[in-house]
Parts: structure tokens; sequence; C-alpha cells
């Protein structure tokens, strides 16, 4: 079975904290340079996901400030 790519595991993971209610909305996520580090891959899939994300709705991304869950995350 193929391993799934970084930012799909990303993705998965945020949307399921968001939904068990490990993150809330509002809580910043960790920073590029943390999920870099706690998923052993670059920045770029790193970005790709957040960029997913917030396209999304579960996340804002805030310039210079970081990622945050959403007041209002998808159901």
């Amino acid at each position: 079975m193929p391993r799934q790519p970084v930012y799909e595991q990303v993705i998965a993971d945020v949307i399921a904290s968001v939904r068990s209610g490990a993150l809330r909305p509002g809580q910043k996520l960790p920073s590029i340079a943390q999920l870099c580090e706690q998923y052993q891959a670059s920045p770029t899939p790193i970005r790709f996901a957040l960029r997913i994300l917030d396209e999304r709705g579960w996340i804002e991304v805030h310039q210079g400030k970081g990622s945050f869950v959403s007041p209002e995350p998808p159901a």
C-alpha cells in the first residue's frame, strides 16, 4: 500500500483534531517549522496543506502571525 503524501497527512490530522476538539476555533496551529519537524518533511508540503485547509475553510492564515483554526470550521 503506497504511503499517503505528507500534505494529505497534515490535512487529515488537522481536520481530525478540529472534529475531536483537540484544536478549538481560534486556536493557533504549530508553526511551519514545528510541523516540518513533526512530519519530518520540508516546508513545501506543509505550506501546501495549510493553503488547502485555508481554502476549504478549516483554518485562517494570517501573514506574519500564523495559522489559526477557523471560528466556524466546516461540519
